[in-house]
């Protein structure tokens, strides 16, 4: 499985045509095929590219969420 570190991470915001990211809890998620991450962002309070593991506590959902998307890497600083 790739290892992603946090850099390379943010290079898949979902901006100008890259995949669409998010790491929780050491596991790196496709979110690319969800319209609710629209150009990189979700309901205005997450940013793609980055580790949702601490914001995601202020979601209205929970983590399950997340397993219905593809796993493609680990976050090696997480």
């Amino acid at each position: 499985m790739r290892r992603f570190t946090k850099k390379e991470l943010a290079k898949y915001n979902g901006q100008g045509g890259t995949a669409t990211y998010v790491a929780y809890k050491g596991r790196v998620y496709d979110v690319s095929q969800s319209f609710l991450w629209q150009h990189g962002k979700h309901q205005v309070l997450h940013t793609a590219g980055k580790d949702l593991t601490d914001s995601l506590a202020e979601a209205p959902h929970g983590p399950e969420l997340l397993e219905k998307f593809p796993v493609v890497g680990i976050l090696e600083d997480s």
